[in-house]
């Protein structure tokens, strides 16, 4: 009943700039966590970064200085904006989210975005 779509893939030389957005659509109104994961090829996935309802933040230290994860509840929308690109960030990045009082939790996970950092 609830999915989550991401955009803003492409490709990008080396220091330049993506935005990612996440979209989930269903009968979710709050998220208790949402964020962005990432898995390269042929290593394991990893977390990016996420947020919680009341907006405190977590980043991967390889990330950190770099990107900036935010969301809109009202949409029900999380973003990831990336800066510096490095074709160490080259990944398929996967939006995430985990309901907010449910038990267990219940977590939904998008399709995935491919994002390639390549001159």
């Amino acid at each position: 009943q609830v999915q989550l779509v991401e955009s803003g893939g492409g490709l990008v030389q080396p220091g330049g700039s993506l935005k990612l957005s996440c979209a989930a659509s269903g009968s979710i109104f709050t998220f208790r966590v949402m964020g962005w994961y990432r898995q390269a090829l042929g290593k394991q996935r990893e977390l990016v970064a996420s947020i919680t309802s009341g907006g405190t933040t977590n980043y991967a230290d390889s990330v950190k200085a770099r990107f900036t994860i935010s969301r809109d509840n009202a949409k029900t929308a999380v973003y990831l904006q990336m800066n510096s690109l490095k074709p160490e960030d080259t990944a398929v990045y996967f939006c995430h989210a985990q309901s907010f009082s449910t038990v267990p939790p219940q977590y939904y996970w998008g399709q995935g975005t491919q994002v390639t950092v390549s001159s």
